[in-house]
């Protein structure tokens, strides 16, 4: 019998067969993939290590399958890591010197390095060296340590989080928009096959509206839907199967679930629509600040349903009208 964690770590490997590995087979952010192409094919002709890049967007829309697509391209390796697993300057230090002539670093959570180990990669990324403390007190020594030319790919969320002198030893920035439905669809659709699901199209696209434009939720739900199907004992998912698996799983038509849905409701029946403050929404729904930023918000935000003002956050009328709360029209004035 498997365990949970036999569970989470079968789901975390399934998620890697389904990411494309080249750029041939990645759907969507094709400004970003056209100026990669030129990017990566300079470096070839140069025959040298690409510029440090740095990718930021919403989570879950490809940031980290990119940096593994362009190692794939380039020929090079990829060394993965994120800014909260680097504690102190050896952390990083110790992953630095030990790469090879044109590999790839690449750091997730790239705004949450601490501010030592930030440092370090200003020479590394820069003079491609690196200062090394030796001894201590009066005797200590300062000795420069050489390293191969490599590419410091950054990954983040919150780019505003990033401190000048990092961000500006970045030689491309890049933002990851949200997914069209027909992208996302074309992602559903690649997806099943990969997993040889009998996926129809209707199904397809009631999964592609239900994804909130974000490849991994995408991929999250049709794995979903297609343990549903198999307990029931469907060979063909259709429409019908895929309804009855997003009501169970408490999504709507919209792709909002019920996080979202309380924090909407929340908004309109304790603070009469907003304008209401982040902390404020957090302490009434008993949810992380920085979850309803970075995972709630962004979506609300993009579909019209809350706004942001100098004053707070509001709730549209069209979030009124999809929640069926009547409008208040002394609200937001």
């Amino acid at each position: 019998m498997m365990s949970a964690g036999d569970l989470v770590e079968s789901d975390a490997k399934l998620e890697q067969t389904l990411r494309p590995k080249s750029l041939a087979d990645y759907v969507g952010q094709d400004e970003v993939k056209a100026n990669l192409r030129y990017l990566i094919e300079s470096s070839r002709l140069r025959k040298e290590a690409l510029d440090h890049l740095l990718l930021h967007g919403p989570p879950g829309l490809g940031k980290t399958t990119l940096a593994n697509i362009i190692g794939h391209e380039v020929g090079v390796n990829v060394r993965v890591t994120s800014g909260p697993a680097l504690e102190k300057q050896g952390d990083i230090a110790s992953i630095i010197t030990n790469l090879k002539q044109n590999d790839i670093l690449f750091i997730d959570e790239i705004h949450r390095l601490k501010p030592a180990v930030e440092e370090i990669l200003y020479s590394a990324m820069e003079d491609f060296a690196i200062d090394l403390v030796i001894g201590k007190g009066p005797a200590a020594k300062i000795m420069r340590l050489k390293l191969p030319r490599f590419t410091l790919i950054g990954a983040t969320t919150k780019v505003s989080m990033l401190s000048s002198p990092l961000r500006d030893r970045f030689g491309a920035i890049y933002r990851l928009q949200f997914y069209s439905q027909d992208h996302i669809r074309e992602i559903v659709l690649r997806s099943a096959k990969i997993l040889e699901v009998d996926l129809d199209n209707t199904a397809a696209e009631l999964i592609a509206k239900s994804a909130r434009q974000t490849p991994r939720i995408a991929n999250r739900l049709l794995r979903r839907v297609r343990d549903f199907a198999l307990v029931h004992n469907k060979k063909v998912i259709d429409i019908g199967v895929t309804k009855e698996c997003l009501i169970l799983l408490g999504i709507d038509d919209l792709g909002l679930d019920e996080g979202d849905r309380m924090i909407l409701s929340a908004i309109i029946e304790k603070f009469r629509g907003g304008p209401v403050g982040l902390n404020t929404i957090a302490a009434a729904t008993s949810e992380d600040e920085g979850t309803i930023e970075e995972v709630y918000e962004p979506y609300l935000l993009q579909l019209g349903l809350m706004e942001r003002t100098n004053r707070g956050r509001i709730v549209t009328e069209k979030a009124y009208e999809h929640l069926g709360f009547e409008l208040n029209q002394s609200i937001n004035k």
